[in-house]
Parts: C-alpha cells; sequence; structure tokens
C-alpha cells in the first residue's frame, strides 16, 4: 500500500514537472513569435457595410490590430485622417479602408457635378476670403438687350476648395451641376462683373460631423418626481 502510493506521488510530481516544462515552451515559443512580428499596430477597418460615394461616419469603422512589420503605408492608422472622406468603392463590415479608395468629400460629393475654379481676377470679385464648405451665391452685371443688368445668377454654390498661396487668397474651386457649367464658364469669360458673396448658410449642410469623432454617450433621462413625494 506504501508502495503504491509513493509511486503515485513520484507520477504525480513528474507530471507536474512536465506540465510546468511544457508551459514555459510554450510561452517562449510565444514570445519570440511575438519579437518576431515586432509590436501591434491599430488600422481601420469598415465595421458595418458603407455604399460607394457616401460620407464615412464615424459610427461605420473600428480598429483591428496587426503587427507593425505587416502594416503597409497604405493602410489608415489614423482616425482623423478619414475627416470629411467617402469611398469610392462600396465596402463590407470588415473590409479594411486603405488610403487609395477614400477621396476628400467635396470633391466627389456628386458625380453629376463638376469642379469649375473660379480666380479674383478684374471682373471677378470676392466680397470676403472662403473656406471649404462654405456656400456662395453668384451675381452678374451683364449687358442685356443694350442695357445693363445686375442679377442673381446662381445660389448656394458648395465650396469644394481654397485656392492659395501663402496666406493670400486666391480664388476657389465651385460645386456645380454640370448641366450649369457653360452658363457659369460663358458669364466668368464675358460678364462685365461677376461677384461671389457668402451665403448665410452655414457649413456642416453635407452631413459631415464637425468634429470628426465619435458620437457622445446618450444620457440617462433624469427621472422627475411628482410634487409632494418624496
Amino acid at each position: 500500500m506504501l508502495e503504491s502510493k509513493r509511486r503515485a506521488i513520484i507520477f504525480l510530481a513528474l507530471s507536474l514537472v512536465l506540465a510546468a516544462t511544457a508551459g514555459f515552451l510554450f510561452l517562449k515559443k510565444i514570445k519570440d513569435l511575438n519579437a518576431q512580428l515586432g509590436e501591434m499596430v491599430d488600422i481601420y477597418v469598415a465595421s458595418t457595410d458603407i455604399a460607394s460615394r457616401s460620407l464615412i461616419q464615424p459610427d461605420q469603422i473600428k480598429t483591428m490590430q496587426i503587427p507593425k512589420k505587416y502594416a503597409d503605408h497604405s493602410f489608415v492608422t489614423d482616425k482623423l485622417s478619414l475627416k470629411n472622406q467617402v469611398t469610392v468603392v462600396p465596402l463590407s463590415a470588415g473590409d479594411i479602408i486603405t488610403k487609395n479608395i477614400i477621396k476628400p468629400a467635396a470633391t466627389v460629393r456628386d458625380q453629376n457635378n463638376r469642379l469649375v475654379t473660379v480666380y479674383a481676377s478684374a471682373n471677378v470679385v470676392f466680397d470676403q476670403q472662403l473656406e471649404a464648405l462654405d456656400r456662395v451665391d453668384v451675381i452678374v452685371s451683364h449687358d442685356v438687350n443694350g442695357k445693363p443688368v445686375t442679377e442673381v445668377f446662381m445660389k448656394d454654390l458648395p465650396v469644394a476648395m481654397v485656392a492659395r498661396t501663402g496666406d493670400q487668397f486666391k480664388g476657389v474651386a465651385l460645386e456645380i451641376p454640370f448641366a450649369q457649367v457653360p452658363a457659369f464658364i460663358h458669364q466668368q469669360h464675358y460678364a462685365e462683373v461677376m461677384r461671389i458673396l457668402k451665403a448665410n448658410v452655414g457649413k456642416g449642410e453635407l452631413g459631415i460631423p464637425q468634429p470628426f469623432q465619435d458620437p457622445p454617450p446618450a444620457q440617462p433621462t433624469p427621472v422627475v418626481k411628482p410634487e409632494g413625494k418624496p
């Protein structure tokens, strides 16, 4: 009886030693693999389906960790770089977002529109400096049947981009429906004066969140107790 008990204790001790050795070797192997892979980095992937040419929203993306050595330069690692961006191809949940499939929202917001560059000149006057996502009205002065006429030519055009040389404002790129582009360019060339006025429409009309960040958590609804009750 004592002999069998002693053998059981020996086998149990041997099993513990072997298990500890196997665990040590396993951890060492994992450590060696991690050392070979290097540190991890977060990249951004779609957390839900994203339609092409639709503005990327904060709740449509999430992070995924991969070894830094495998993080290609085309992967998106900075969340702010997705601000005001759209995808040029549809994405499914889990698809990796790369820099070559995103474009600024201002330049591809509507595939039926075109960007027309307008520089300040002798006959093109900007009443004030503009910024991207501003909206403008266009007033032209020209001759109609030999009489001078000043009239509203176009209203509420979005400013896609702004041209500057250093701090000096030079002009803008306006997003204009393609059917109206020839008429606009004609007035740009031949109107006696074209004045571009900043419209009283605030930024954000394109549905772009400002700033680009996750929506705040929902606040609990306060409980209103009836009067006279503790």
